[in-house]
Parts: structure tokens; sequence; C-alpha cells
């Protein structure tokens, strides 16, 4: 990639504080409810930004491990945690997601991501983070992730990087093919796909939901 990621993003959140707003995404109020479900009781959130949904978890009663590889945004959301009064439900843990997850094997109910499959990582890389998410859950545990389609406007424009990764305002984002999200799930059990919309342009994506 031609472009510092980390740095970019590290910058946005600190001029943009809390710069997605306080209340959940759509896809984090499904992901409660399907995680209530499934008797969860500990979420971890890949890629938590600065933790308007990680705060979802927590005030819904979930013990929650949220990460990101933005120290500003791990700040911001720690900080809100303890405003909010549920700082004893969320420990952050500042982690880059191409690398191993830093947790046990089976020790997680529940893992939950958005759009972070889809920042500037090669197909390998995702293919391996998929691999790290299934390490983490216990058997039967939940996977709810999102990402944005190869039918989204942006697909195709913007400076290309390969890999179905292309570049918009500093932000580098891979273009999940259909194919990607059946290798993504292969081996895993009960694979949901849904598509929604988000945003002004609007973005498109696909929720999905699978099962270890």
């Amino acid at each position: 990639m031609g472009t510092d990621q980390h740095g970019h993003w590290e910058q946005t959140y600190t001029a943009h504080p809390g710069m997605y707003g306080g209340q959940p995404s759509e896809p984090a109020v499904y992901a409660a409810a399907r995680f209530r479900s499934a008797e969860v009781r500990e979420v971890l959130e890949l890629g938590a930004g600065h933790g308007r949904d990680a705060l979802h978890f927590a005030r819904t009663g979930f013990d929650v491990t949220a990460t990101d590889f933005s120290t500003a945004a791990l700040a911001q959301l720690r900080a809100a945690a303890a405003a909010g009064g549920v700082g004893d439900r969320v420990r952050v843990l500042e982690h880059d997601a191409r690398q191993p997850i830093p947790l046990p094997d089976a020790s997680i109910d529940a893992v939950y991501a958005h759009m972070l499959l889809c920042m500037a990582l090669s197909t390998e890389q995702i293919l391996g983070l998929a691999g790290e998410i299934r390490r983490v859950l216990r058997p039967g545990g939940v996977l709810v992730y999102t990402v944005r389609h190869t039918g989204d406007a942006h697909y195709g424009a913007g400076v290309a990087h390969g890999d179905d990764i292309y570049e918009h305002g500093g932000f580098a984002v891979h273009f999940f093919p259909r194919d990607l999200v059946d290798r993504v799930g292969e081996g895993w059990n009960e694979v949901e796909i849904h598509p929604f919309e988000e945003g002004e342009l609007p973005r498109r994506l696909w929720r999905i939901t699978q099962t270890a």
C-alpha cells in the first residue's frame, strides 16, 4: 500500500473526536440482539474506533474487549466508557488487524467488526484475520461483520492499489467480491448475508453472520 493508513486514521480521530457520533450503528443493534439470543457474555470488537458500538454492547450488558490500532480513538473510547458508567465492562486493547489477536484460543463468545475487514487489508491478510477470529472464538461462537462490496459506488474509482483496494480522500477500502465472503466463511456454520446501505453516498454493504 502506498498510503499510511495508521497515520491517517490517527490524525483523523485526533482532529475529529467522536467522529461517528454517540449512537450505535444498525449492525451493532442487530448484533447485540443476535448475541443475546446466543447467550453471549463476552464480545470482542475489532476496529472499534472511538467506541459507539462497543459502548452499546456494554450498555446492553456485555463485557467488551475493544481493539483498534489508533491510540487516539481508544483514549476517546476509554473516556466515554468511564463517563457513561460502563468503564468496568469495557477493556481497550491497541491492536493492528494484520497481527495475531493477542487473546488465548477459545476465549471469546462473540466477535463483531463493522467495516474492519474491508479496510486496507490484502486478501491474504483478511483470510488470516478470519482464521484468528475462529481461533479465539469458543465452539459455537458467533461472528458478525460488515464489509463494503463491489456493488458500492466507490468501487473502481479513486486511487487503485490492486486486490480490489481503492483509496478515496486518504481512506483505503478493500471492496469485497461475493466469493471473498465465501472464502472467509469456509468451514464455518450458518453463514447469513444481509445487504444494507449506510451513510449519504450511500455506502453499500453486506452484514455477515456466521458461527464457529
